[in-house]
């Protein structure tokens, strides 16, 4: 049951030793690098590195099993929709059209195919970097690298107890659930789909209710004790950066460099291979 709980995980791979600031920065800055371009040989690049870094870090795939199936669902839903509204974006952007399937509005095109497979590799680029931050990221020392970047402490406290709820709500959602299978509720894959989302739906909302509840009790005890009654504080888990760091970190910008030059050489966002 723990495996599939989505959550801070030990670890001594690279990534795992890694600054929380340093894994911070890189998730920004890969994410800003990928989101700002549609270059088809930079997100491969990032694509490539993705995986390699999901693969270092030695993160199984029962962790991430659910998260990932549903961003792929929703990632081929988008994709879907881009298409059905506007399906001939791709033509109109390359300033090209050469037509594979179909005829009229809904023509598939290579340009449209082609702008389509740029989105998805944004989400192949993007999904594991965040995933890997969450998975290998103590929630202490996410707050305490928040604050070193300039975010008051209070906020990065409060981000700090969102990541420690999250794995705490999957182990309370995953053991109610088994104990209401062992009762004879069957809401697993053997299941049908409706009766799967209405055991769902009952188990979800008490906890989130309750997880109301916990956050009050633990908001009005920080008050108690005076927290964020001054405007700086320390922190126990606050890491300086060794070397790897600063590698890690000049290898993203390398990376941003690397993503400007095809702005420069794309004249633009956009790669166009049919010109």
């Amino acid at each position: 049951m723990n495996d599939a709980v989505l959550g801070y995980t030990p670890g001594k791979t690279f990534v795992h030793r890694l600054s929380a600031t340093t894994k911070l920065l890189l998730l920004i800055i890969t994410s800003v690098a990928c989101m700002a371009t549609y270059d088809t040989r930079f997100l491969l690049i990032m694509c490539l590195l993705s995986l390699v870094l999901f693969k270092v870090s030695q993160v199984k795939w029962r962790q991430v099993s659910v998260v990932v199936n549903l961003i792929i669902i929703f990632a081929v839903l988008n994709l879907i929709l881009v298409y059905v509204f506007q399906p001939s974006y791709g033509a109109d952007l390359y300033g090209s059209k050469h037509v594979l399937l179909g005829s009229g509005f809904f023509a598939l095109t290579a340009e449209e195919t082609f702008y389509l497979f740029n989105l998805l590799l944004k989400y192949i680029c993007a999904v594991p970097i965040a995933i890997l931050f969450l998975l290998t990221t103590n929630p202490s020392q996410f707050a305490s690298s928040l604050n070193q970047i300039g975010i008051s402490y209070r906020f990065s406290y409060a981000f700090s107890l969102a990541l420690r709820y999250i794995p705490d709500i999957q182990e309370s959602y995953w053991a109610i659930s088994h104990a209401q299978q062992a009762r004879g509720n069957e809401i697993s894959k053997k299941a049908k789909l409706a009766d799967r989302a209405k055991g769902t739906v009952n188990i979800v909302m008490p906890l989130i209710l309750s997880s109301l509840d916990r956050i009050t009790v633990i908001s009005t005890a920080m008050e108690l004790r005076r927290f964020g009654s001054k405007k700086k504080r320390t922190w126990y888990t606050s890491q300086k950066l060794k070397a790897s760091d600063w590698l890690s970190l000049g290898v993203a910008v390398l990376l941003v460099l690397l993503m400007l030059y095809f702005w420069h050489l794309n004249q633009g966002r956009f790669y166009n291979p049919f010109k």
